[in-house]
């Protein structure tokens, strides 16, 4: 059985009005899912299922790290994650998402929750993740520092050769 069966929550089954689940999730439930976000990392995932008439509440609660590439450096590094999120699950006659509400087929009543634990964890990683200063690789800073450095002589340069800009500020004023 891979990892991802265990993330399969058989709705049908549950007896009790409430049940928790817990996941510890590594690197073999990212290479898996093989999504683009994230390759690598290290969860905690505890589920309550509260199950109500005509639907079931799940509450997710997503701590750890996940390895993602610094921005700056493109060095893998690690990102802290932590997440709490509300999910309703209905039995309905086939499968369809809409917003936080899912339809199970009643037929099967099994929920995979390994896609919406994967989704929940990428839209918590902030759009910018960079190494803490001073951690980036100094080789990448100095390749970066010595462009940078280029590119704004370049622009200095081409400033002093054409007058015509010159001219255009002082219209402006």
């Amino acid at each position: 059985m891979n990892s991802l069966e265990l993330l399969k929550i058989d709705l049908k089954g549950l007896v009790d009005e409430e049940t928790s689940l817990a996941f510890d999730l590594d690197d073999t439930y990212f290479e898996a899912l093989d999504g683009a976000e994230v390759k690598k990392g290290s969860l905690h995932v505890s589920v309550s299922i509260r199950k109500a008439t005509g639907f079931f509440e799940l509450n997710f609660h997503t701590t750890g790290t996940v390895v993602v590439p610094c921005d700056r450096c493109l060095d893998d590094m690690d990102q802290p994650v932590e997440t709490s999120n509300r999910l309703i699950v209905k039995l309905g006659s086939e499968y369809s998402e809409e917003d936080d509400i899912i339809v199970v087929p009643e037929d099967e009543g099994i929920l995979d929750t390994s896609w919406i634990i994967y989704e929940f964890v990428a839209l918590v990683i902030p759009i910018r993740h960079v190494h803490a200063p001073g951690k980036c690789n100094p080789a990448m800073t100095k390749a970066l520092e010595e462009l940078s450095a280029d590119r704004s002589s370049d622009e200095e340069s081409s400033q002093a050769v054409d007058p015509r800009w010159e001219k255009l500020k002082n219209l402006k004023m």
